[in-house]
């Protein structure tokens, strides 16, 4: 490209609004040229008004505005700043004024956060349960003897009865700022914080202030966490305004967990005896129960222990050095009592089981129970119960493990289950006998038939079929009939056919009975008997259910017929009397109302037709020498159960036997293990025998097989001596005389009285002839077979041993049920299955089968 010529000034521009005055520059020579070039103004010109020259310069590279001698332009350096600059890493750092400013700021936000949650934080107004609950203790009937303790232990008392050396050992090692700290310790806080974060937590730095608002009031967590130590300072210091440090610290003694008991008092009996309280406890006692407050399960003379014990000792001299200054040099470890924790073996488990049924029943269950501190007054008298145990080894010591028997004793005027016999051990063998153990009742039975038919307006003079029912079909009966077991004639009277037991009077009583078997069922259900099963039964056995094909429990029996000695009034059977809170208030009175069932002349005549059963009957022998007693026997087809229940005016007792064989699959008989049949082949349960097995499965399963005794054997004896032993001391009480309500209804023609007879006396109890024997009767002290008749143990089958008696009927279906003292019972239906084996304690047992 030519050179262009420089010679003349460019034309400039027009003054801009927005230009300053022109500056010229100092001129530079150009390259070649002596001279330099004319100024050029710095001000921005418009394109459209420049010359073509002008557009070609500016298209060249631009010169160099730097002043200079004429040397080429050289690339321009990194930028700088007049103070110097930060370049690299330095220009990522943030200035210190920002710094501050934005940790300001989020001080600032921290503190409201803080403040706005402080005040939301609501103070705790409800307890937690478990820091409010004591112990409930049940006791005898006697209102002192214990016969367990359920729940914490626990008793609460007031800061005046704390020894002050427990208050100053609790302070001095847990929180000694306790009276001059707000509610919370900064250093001990953040180590807390610190020890929750890192997940460690192996000791405290709680005040005992926050201690006692996380284990006293609902809402704190137990939960390891930021957010439940945060919420925990905010009520502790709340607490620290709205408490008094007397109100916290007792309340703290009184919830902390010190490993056998919670609470100081609770915890000096643990540890120190019954006699020991807080309020007598020595400073080295105190310093042990403070001690144990960081880690309550520590044994009693845990290394661990001793050492803290000790710093307690260091402690309580260093804060209180008039009082404890000389406690180092002379506090000796103190020795705790052996601990033992409440036992439920033996007859006490099945007790306390019995008093937790009956409250669940009325609302109160065992979580209120564990928590509430009641005082629970049991019926149960401790030497009854004694009795019940003694009366029933009494029989059964020398049998095998296969039979079982229950007993179970109420007090007529008031319904209380005064003892029972249910197993000899809990733990071993849960099954409480006389309480969950249905069996058929058989004959005894029977007085509840008599109970309706005297009610219904019938007397005891009426006559009623010996040898065969009225009508001699019955509905649902099996082709052959209901038959008796010996022969009594063709007609006998209400008391003789209730002191034999005949089975062709009873059936036909109640058939007669206006609204027949329905009369019976409405009577034994308002005397307190199962109504499922009472219905089921009469469904299935149909008219054998006046003759005692029902199952029944013992308890079930006692309370039956402790109706006729209350002059027909039931009052339900129960075990609890009281229920009291700690402070004496009555929470749950004891529930005895009494039902008429039947009229006091009904029952008085019952009563007259039982005692004929001891005098002359099928117990004849078996009474209470002097004391009036009344009661009837029973024994099944086979003599696979067996009773006898009895009452006096003041105690109503029943007793049953039963017995179980295991079997194997194949059929082999194995031992029972503590009464119960074995789940599995062995005791070892790593035994590679017992993997084929389980509970669904077992080794061995339960079959009732003849007691090979009747109802007059070891169950009339063991009822015996128990009531021998319940009425030691009591004043002998007479029965009601004899009623004779009601009109004779006969069922079938009197019988002719013969020439020869004399007459029969108003008494039948006197020293005359009892209208009731019968002649050529074989020795009635034989019980247990085989006797000397060659009867084969079947004492000839009516319990009192009559000759020529055949138990079962040739013309019955066997699998009927029958009664062994009455025999023949017919009809179909099904036998109650035996008591199962048990791999649980207190599992159901189905009802009715």
């Amino acid at each position: 490209m030519a050179a262009h010529s420089y010679d003349d000034a460019p034309p400039t521009r027009a003054a801009q609004p927005y230009d300053d005055s022109p500056r010229t520059r100092a001129a530079q020579p150009m390259p070649g040229h002596g001279e330099p070039p004319p100024r050029r103004s710095r001000a921005r010109q418009d394109p459209r008004t420049v010359s073509n020259q002008e557009t070609m310069v500016s298209d060249a590279p631009r010169r160099s505005r730097r002043k200079g001698s004429g040397e080429p332009p050289e690339p321009p350096g990194p930028p700088t700043k007049k103070d110097g600059g930060r370049g690299g890493w330095r220009r990522f750092i943030p200035n210190w004024k920002i710094v501050v400013a934005g940790v300001v700021v989020f001080a600032a936000g921290i503190f409201g956060m803080i403040m706005v949650a402080y005040a939301n934080t609501e103070v705790p107004t409800e307890a937690q349960a478990d820091a409010t609950a004591q112990q409930t203790t049940i006791y005898y009937s006697d209102k002192k003897s214990v016969i367990a303790r359920l729940g914490m232990k626990r008793e609460s008392v007031e800061l005046n009865q704390m020894a002050e050396s427990v208050q100053d050992a609790a302070i001095g090692i847990e929180n000694p700022s306790f009276y001059e700290d707000s509610g919370i310790s900064i250093p001990g806080m953040v180590r807390s914080l610190y020890m929750t974060a890192t997940g460690q937590q192996l000791q405290g730095a709680s005040t005992i202030t926050q201690q006692m608002a996380r284990g006293y009031f609902d809402g704190l967590s137990q939960d390891v966490s930021i957010k439940r130590k945060v919420s925990e300072i905010f009520v502790a210091v709340k607490l620290d305004d709205t408490m008094s440090k007397e109100e916290i610290l007792k309340t703290y003694l009184n919830t902390v967990n010190f490993g056998r008991a919670y609470g100081i008092q609770a915890a000096a009996k643990a540890y120190f005896g019954k006699k020991a309280t807080a309020a007598n406890l020595t400073p080295e006692q105190s310093a042990y129960l403070a001690a144990r407050i960081q880690r309550p399960n520590w044994e009693a003379d845990d290394p661990g222990l001793r050492w803290r014990f000790n710093e307690v000792i260091k402690n309580m001299a260093k804060y209180w050095p008039d009082k404890y200054g000389q406690l180092p040099q002379t506090a000796k470890f103190p020795k705790a009592i052996k601990y033992t924790a409440d036992d439920l073996g033996g007859d006490k488990g099945y007790m306390v089981k019995l008093v937790l049924d009956e409250l669940e029943q009325r609302g109160v269950t065992e979580d209120m129970i564990k928590q509430n501190g009641y005082k629970i007054v049991t019926t149960f008298d401790r030497k009854l119960m004694a009795a019940a145990k003694e009366a029933v080894k009494s029989q059964t010591k020398g049998m095998d493990t296969e039979f079982h028997a229950g007993l179970a004793a109420v007090e007529p005027k008031t319904g209380r289950v005064v003892a029972f016999y249910g197993g000899d051990d809990y733990l071993t063998d849960p099954w409480n006998e006389p309480f969950q153990s249905t069996k058929q009742a058989a004959s005894a039975f029977k007085p509840y038939v008599l109970a309706a038919w005297l009610n219904a307006g019938y007397s005891l003079k009426s006559f009623v079929p010996g040898n065969q029912t009225v009508p001699e079909k019955l509905p649902g009966q099996q082709p052959g009939g209901i038959k008796n077991s010996h022969n009594v004639g063709p007609a006998v009277d209400v008391v003789k056919a209730t002191a034999e037991s005949v089975n062709t009077a009873f059936v036909s009583m109640a058939f007669k009975l206006p609204g027949q078997l329905d009369d019976v069922k409405n009577l034994v259900e308002a005397a307190g008997f199962n109504q499922q099963r009472m219905e089921q039964d009469i469904e299935e056995h149909h008219f054998q259910f006046a003759i005692g094909s029902a199952l029944v429990t013992p308890v079930e029996q006692a309370a039956g017929y402790a109706m006729f000695a209350n002059g027909g009034k039931y009052i339900r059977h129960h075990v609890v009397e009281t229920v009291k809170l700690n402070d004496g208030t009555l929470a749950y009175p004891e529930l005895k109302t009494p039902k008429r069932v039947i009229s006091e002349g009904a029952a008085a005549d019952s009563t007259v037709a039982m005692q004929a059963v001891l005098t002359s009957g099928t117990a004849r022998g078996k009474g209470l020498g002097n004391r009036p007693a009344a009661g009837k026997t029973g024994t099944n087809n086979d003599e696979k159960e067996a009773w006898f229940v009895g009452y006096t005016p003041q105690v109503s007792a029943a007793v049953g036997f039963y017995r179980e064989e295991c079997r194997t699959k194949s059929g082999k008989v194995v031992k029972p293990r503590h009464s119960n049949c074995p789940v599995y082949p062995s005791d070892n349960p790593e035994s590679k025998a017992n993997k084929r097995y389980s509970p669904a499965k077992p080794y061995t399963t339960a079959r009732e097989v003849s007691l090979q005794f009747e109802g007059a054997g070891p169950p009339t004896l063991v009822w015996q001596r128990f009531m021998q032993l319940a009425h030691e001391g009591k004043e002998i009480e007479q029965f009601p005389a004899r009623a004779d309500e009601g009109q004779p209804e006969n069922i079938v023609p009197s019988p002719a009285p013969k020439p020869t007879e004399t007459e029969t006396p108003d008494n039948p109890f006197d020293s005359g002839d009892n209208p009731f024997d019968d002649e050529g009767q074989p020795d009635q002290e034989c019980l247990i077979p085989p006797c000397g008749n060659g009867n084969n143990g079947n004492d000839n089958g009516n319990d009192n041993g009559n000759s020529d008696v055949t138990i079962d009927d040739p013309n019955g279906d066997p699998a009927a049920p029958q009664t062994a003292d009455d025999a023949g019972v017919a009809g179909p239906g099904s036998a109650p299955e035996p008591r199962s084996s048990r791999g649980l304690p207190f599992a159901n047992k189905p009802e009715g089968q």
